[in-house]
Order: C-alpha cells, then structure tokens, then sequence
C-alpha cells in the first residue's frame, strides 16, 4: 500500500552550516524504495540549527529502513550543507528510524547515504546492500584518508601537505577556526608589542625583570609559579604534577655516570639518616635526560644555541616534600661537567635548576605532548577512517575522540615543526634536533607505557606522595575502561567474536604497523586498546596541553540504541562523581591540581 513518511532533517549548528542548495531525499528499505523528494517548505530550509519536518512518498511498502539517500544540487552557487541526523517515521511502525550524519555535504550533485543508527559489525549485516554499502564507503574513506610517512621512523600521519587539504568533515568547524586563527592573531600581536617594550626599554638586569614580559597573568597557577619557582621544593613539585609529570623513576641505585657519594648530599636529608638508606627505603628518585644527549642544537640569528642533558637526583623529604639535592648537566661526569649542591652559591644552584628546566620544556613538547598523545592519536585517527564504516560500533566509540586532531596536527606539522616554522626560530631543539628527538623516543615508546597502570608500576611511583598526576589519572583510567567495557560487551559477546570481525582485524593492522599493539584476540585486548585511545586522547593530553570541550559531553550523537546510551549516561554520572572527588581533594590547597578534571577536559585533542 502506498505510504506518507515523516523525515525529520535537522542541520548544524556551527557558523555556515546552513545551505540555500537544493537536498533530495529517498528511503531505502528492505522492499525498496521512496520517490526521490526534494524537501522544500514554505519560506528558508536548511537554516543554521534548524529541524524541519517533510513528506516523503513511497508507492508500496518499504519494509524496514536500511537507508537514507541525501542529494544536494547547486541554486545559483554552490553551498555547502552539515547535516546533523535524519529521522523517519513510518505509518503503521511504532518506532522511528534515526539515521545519524554529523557530516557536510561538500559539492554539486553530491551523494551521501546514511546508515540507520543501530551499531552493527559486519557480521550482523545480512543483507547484500548492507554489505556493499559498509564496502563501498570503506573503499571511499581509503582514497580520501591515505597514509604518509612524514620523515623515517616516526608515527606515520594523515596525507595532507596543510591543513587545507583535508576534507571538510576532517576540518574545524568555523567557530573554532575563528576561535584558533583569533587567539593565534593575539598572541602574535602582545608577542610583537612585547618585542617593542623590550628593545625600546632598559635592559634586563635581574631575574625579576622577565616580569615585565608576563602581560596577561590571569592564572593563579601562572602567579602562584612566578612566586615560587626559585623554590626547591617547587621544582620538585613540578615533576609530579607539573607539565610534564612522567619522566621522574624510583632510584634504586645511582647511575655509574652520575657518581653522587653520600657526604655530597647528606646535608639536604634529614639527620638520621643516609643516602645508601634511603636508596634502600625507596625515598630517592631520579630525572633523567639521557635521550637529549647528542642532540644537534638550533642555530637562531646566527648563533648556536646550547643544549644539556641532565641527571637529576631528587628525595622525598618527611618535611620538605620531594626536594633535589645533586644535578649533573650532562651525561658523562669530569671537571667541565661538574655535580651541582644545593649547597653550592645560590646562583649556581639557580641556573643549574634552569638547564634541568630547559632540558624538561624540549622533552615535554616534543615528545610527552606531540609524539606521545598528537601522533600516537593520530594512528588511531588515520586507522578509524580507514578501516571502521560509520555503523561500526567500534567507530561510534572512538569517533567524538578523534575530532579535529587531523587539522590540529596538520597545523602543528606546518607551523610548529616545518624548518621555518616557530621551533625552529626559538626552540634549541628546533630544525634537525627536534625530529632526531621524536626518533629516539618513538624507538623505545611502548604500548606498555601508554598504559597508567603499567607507567606507574614500572617508574616505581606508586608510592611517592602528592602525585595527584598518579591518582587522578588512575581513577579517570578505570572510569573510562568501564565505560570502554560497557560498550564492547554490548556487541561482542565473546573473544571469538572480536578475532572474526575483519573490519575491526584490518583496524589492529594499520594500529599495529606502527608499533602500538601487536594483536587482538580477545575481548580485554580491545577493552584496554580502546581505554588507551580514550585516555590517550582525552586524560593524557589534558595533562600536557588542558583543554576547551567537557570530557564524555558529546556534541554528536551516534549511538541510538537504548542499551548504548544507557552505558554513556552512566560514564557521564561517574565523571560527574570523579569530578566532585577530585574538587574536594583539592580544597584547602593552596596551589591545586585541576588539569584532570572532566569539566576541564577536551574530548579530543583539538588544540
């Protein structure tokens, strides 16, 4: 019998999202299909936000829905079109269809075809067009998201010379384009007019004078370190929770490059006690910048610049908190590469701190921010688009937390990293360091270290105390994980299930080649590699670089099915109770650890 339809179109909400374009409909069933519809109401369709009710006509019955065809055709220019979700409801039915989009729709005569939302694995698709559709769209995705080597023995990355290549759905929307491009003009502008104050200005006779630069200290944690990062008992603070706040490991016994003897530091312990003790109590720790030694350093205005690669020795004083007591600039000890004391002048014992600084910034931003959360995520990112079709539910999962981290780090690649870019006109590690770095590192990177549990056990700090890093990112781990586990028991019921699914195979294959796990086999190894994806991308990044977009609040919404949604409402919930947890450890501290609340954190890495 013939029937009337209701479609339900809702547009972006996003700057430029709407479109004065012609967009058709067709439903597609398991009996056949609607007339091809042009949806067209009385007065503007398609306007930024908007949800529009239509009618589309079929001559016989459809039978269940598999697809929504949407066409869009130029009206004097081309525009583009983002379409959040389709919605259809068919007389006689008592459910609707949701058909999730979240895409643009980019072109004249363009074509998209939307699954309907219930996650599936290709196993679950019986019918031939399910099949060729989930086919057809993987083979689309590989021509469009291809791989590159960007330089030898570092992550493989996305195909795109600039960010002006990707695809539109790979890009930033238009508010956070402006957002970025605007933040990015300002800070230039303030970094120019600070040039200016400088040059034409006394000079710098002081440390204090670097104030003078600090413009816009708005951060309590920005004021709270220009007060007190002369403090020794704040440098040691700040290889807990700090920036940078995986690099500090147990000292078991004293490296033989770094020959410290007990009378060197036995004033900076307490009275009653010795180094070999408390080596033996576990009490001594140790920073080590191994990898930097060697390095070729930036030359910037034509002249070279200098880099170390220091030791540094720390202990957990009952008092004083995690203080340093020996620091050695390099990594081969003689009469120019002396042990510098606590004891020593203050200004010697000053500026050796700064090289373990300077040492702390090349490690940090090139390889516990770029290389070990921008260019392992953007593995899995490459990988996802790649290998998963849309109803996976595998892409479901991991999709909200890979958004905009294409465009981000192609930006990075171009503007940060490129031979003209800005480390190579500031950073001592800049140009040829700055890639022999990330290779180093990318040698010896483990899965194992990706994960908290593992990095934790293994640097043998589970112990060290006001390692709010440590607790925050161990309870945020076991909130995503049950999360991660809630999802996947959804649809695999068991181990064999995950070693059929050859999408999710072909997916492990691409992760794999880049040395980020071997294999999957069971239902725990997909749970914790997708845990690892989530954290990576959400927890650890916020760590280093905190963000904008609340974690687990998602904008898309590409589940459907009530059981899905019941396991993210619960993530949400738990969030919520991690997040009071941690607001109420910190209440009373005067100087608080707050980049690993949810509220604060991006859902992806974005920035």
């Amino acid at each position: 019998l013939p029937s009337n339809c209701t479609v339900t179109v809702a547009t972006g909400t996003s700057e430029y999202s709407g479109t004065n374009n012609y967009i058709y409909v067709t439903l597609v069933g398991e009996r056949g299909e609607s007339e091809r519809t042009v949806l067209d109401n009385p007065g503007l369709d398609f306007r930024r936000g908007a949800v529009d009710d239509y009618t589309v006509k079929s001559s016989a019955d459809l039978g269940p829905l598999i697809l929504v065809r949407l066409e869009k055709q130029k009206y004097w220019v081309e525009d583009n079109w983002f379409c959040r979700y389709v919605k259809v409801s068919v007389p006689g039915q008592r459910c609707s269809y949701t058909f999730p989009c979240y895409r643009w729709l980019v072109g004249d005569k363009v074509v998209v075809e939307l699954r309907e939302g219930t996650a599936k694995k290709i196993s679950d698709d019986t019918l031939p067009l399910e099949i060729s559709h989930r086919k057809a769209e993987l083979q689309e995705r590989q021509k469009i998201y291809r791989w590159l080597a960007w330089a030898p023995s570092i992550p493989k990355c996305i195909d795109a010379k600039s960010e002006a290549d990707l695809p539109q759905d790979a890009r930033f929307d238009n508010e956070k384009r402006s957002d970025f491009v605007g933040s990015l003009h300002y800070a230039l502008l303030e970094l120019s007019l600070k040039k200016l104050a400088i040059k034409f200005g006394k000079s710098w006779n002081d440390l204090d004078d670097f104030k003078r630069i600090f413009w816009k200290l708005r951060s309590p944690i920005a004021e709270y370190t220009m007060n007190h990062w002369k403090e020794d008992w704040f440098f040691g603070y700040q290889f807990l929770n700090g920036s940078n706040p995986r690099m500090i490991t147990k000292c078991k016994e004293l490296p033989s490059n770094f020959p410290v003897t007990g009378d060197m530091v036995q004033s900076s312990l307490i009275p009653t006690t010795t180094l070999k003790e408390e080596l033996k109590e576990g009490n001594i720790f140790l920073v080590d910048y191994a990898i930097m030694d060697g390095i070729p350093a930036n030359v910037i205005r034509d002249r070279i610049q200098h880099i170390a690669s220091p030791l540094c020795l720390l202990y957990e004083h009952p008092e004083k908190g995690l203080i340093p007591i020996a620091i050695q600039l390099g990594q081969k000890p003689d009469k120019d590469t002396p042990i510098f004391l606590p004891s020593d002048p203050p200004l010697a014992w000053l500026l050796a701190k700064m090289w373990v600084r300077h040492s702390e910034f090349q490690v940090f931003q090139l390889l516990s921010h770029l290389l070990r959360t921008h260019l392992v995520v953007e593995v899995i990112c490459v990988s996802t688009l790649r290998q998963l079709p849309a109803v996976h539910p595998i892409y479901k999962l991991l999709t909200p937390h890979l958004r905009y981290t294409l465009e981000i780090n192609c930006r990075g690649r171009t503007q940060l990293l490129s031979m003209d870019g800005i480390f190579k006109k500031v950073v001592s590690t800049g140009g040829d360091g700055l890639l022999i770095l990330a290779q180093r590192e990318y040698k010896v990177l483990t899965y194992r270290s990706l994960q908290p549990k593992f990095d934790f056990l293994d640097r043998g700090v589970t112990k060290l105390k006001d390692y709010f890093y440590r607790d925050h990112s161990m309870m945020l781990w076991n909130v995503i994980q049950n999360f991660v586990s809630g999802i996947v028991s959804l649809y695999y019921k068991s181990d064999s299930e995950v070693e059929q699914d050859s999408e999710l195979q072909a997916w492990i294959h691409d992760v794999a080649v880049e040395g980020l796990a071997s294999e999957l086999k069971t239902k725990e190894e997909l749970i914790t590699l997708l845990s690892v994806a989530i954290f990576t991308s959400t927890a650890q990044h916020a760590a280093t670089n905190n963000g904008q977009i609340p974690m687990g609040q998602y904008v898309e919404q590409y589940f459907t099915e009530p059981a899905a949604l019941r396991v993210i409402d619960k993530f949400r919930k738990e969030l919520k109770e991690l997040e009071e947890q941690i607001i109420a450890q910190n209440e009373g501290l005067e100087l608080q650890y707050l980049y690993l609340c949810p509220s604060r954190m991006e859902n992806s890495i974005t920035i």
